[in-house]
């Protein structure tokens, strides 16, 4: 079987291309990616793929020309994205910028698909889910961080957190409606052109060696950060950090994506969220805690003002894909963390070296 895995060189798509070695003989698995290598440190994770024999193509997605270079596959693995909550907001990127990466570089992928008869497997967010009603969820601060009040939870949403069924109504940010519109894209192209299309809506991603960037990953910028001694703030929500997230190390994945790649099309739903869940979930302030613990105490500012879609819970129910797939995360949040904090004590500038 061959795999092209898009944005192999960023965090997601090297570590994915590293661990489907590490779980199949490599007589049994060809691996090739593709990456426009734009990002600072992109050249680490190319040396890495390399020394376990993986070629990377550097082209880019936006360009349907550049992926005739790759040649026929049997699966492709998309993990290319600008992966921003507010990119083409922020005036950092423009929202055309953002288009053009996340859906009509998905659009690329899928014609490539239906010219090569390959399978297709989207990396999505949790971010699709609708913003004004996870905006106003009731919450109450437990042990430094926000908990779901569970009296009247909006549908879709339990105590395990938010589920397939929970509503991806508009707004849900730009960033967002890329990603929802390149879900259903995926979904009509393989319905209409006969190859299956497996979306794995992710929770926020965490490991070692990520880039220094709060947008690529709040955990590892939280780490780096803090050990590097640069500012940090708590935005919105009063000041206090304790607005919380899942994590979930893209190593993680490999098992499920192996058996979507074996399973072809088939009767389980095509869409499933994964992540660490409640038990991976933390607040910035309990970040704070376990930071302080290993490097000391440090000052972080407040600044209450709010930011655009910034929401107090955002934590996924991976139930369906335990039971649809026999899946579950098998690396724990304090393992995820201490991975971090090791690589981030070899380092002496990684945020400055990677954002």
């Amino acid at each position: 079987m061959k795999i092209l895995i898009t944005g192999i060189c960023g965090f997601v798509g090297s570590e994915t291309a590293l661990q489907l070695r590490e779980h199949s003989a490599a007589e049994d698995l060809q691996i090739v990616g593709i990456d426009n290598l734009s990002r600072n440190g992109s050249w680490r994770n190319r040396e890495r793929l390399a020394a376990r024999d993986m070629a990377v193509v550097h082209g880019d997605i936006r360009q349907a020309t550049d992926l005739d270079a790759v040649g026929a596959v049997d699966w492709v693995i998309d993990a290319a994205a600008n992966p921003s909550v507010l990119a083409g907001v922020d005036g950092r990127s423009s929202s055309r910028q953002l288009i053009d990466y996340n859906l009509l570089g998905t659009v690329n992928l899928l014609e490539y698909c239906k010219q090569h008869k390959c399978g297709f497997v989207l990396l999505s967010t949790g971010r699709v889910y609708s913003i004004p009603p996870l905006a106003a969820l009731s919450v109450t601060p437990h042990k430094d961080a926000f908990c779901p009040d569970k009296g009247a939870l909006p549908v879709g949403l339990t105590g395990q957190g938010i589920s397939e069924q929970f509503s991806t109504t508009a707004p849900v940010s730009l960033y967002g409606a890329t990603k929802l519109s390149s879900e259903q894209l995926a979904l009509e192209y393989g319905l209409t052109f006969d190859f299956p299309v497996w979306i794995n809506r992710c929770g926020v991603m965490a490991g070692a060696g990520q880039f220094g960037k709060a947008d690529q990953g709040i955990f590892a910028f939280w780490l780096h950060s803090w050990k590097e001694q640069r500012s940090l703030r708590y935005i919105g929500f009063g000041g206090h950090g304790h607005q919380v997230r899942d994590c979930l190390h893209p190593r993680d994945l490999v098992p499920l994506l192996l058996k979507q790649c074996a399973e072809g099309n088939g009767d389980r739903s095509p869409v499933v969220n994964v992540s660490g869940g409640v038990k991976s979930a933390m607040s910035l302030a309990q970040l704070s805690h376990w930071c302080a613990d290993r490097w000391g105490e440090r000052d972080v500012a407040a600044d209450t003002t709010p930011r655009p879609f910034d929401l107090p819970w955002v934590v996924l129910d991976s139930a369906l894909a335990a039971e649809q797939w026999g899946w579950e995360p098998a690396t724990s949040v304090q393992q995820v963390l201490t991975e971090i904090a090791t690589f981030a004590e070899s380092q002496s500038d990684w945020i400055g070296f990677s954002k």
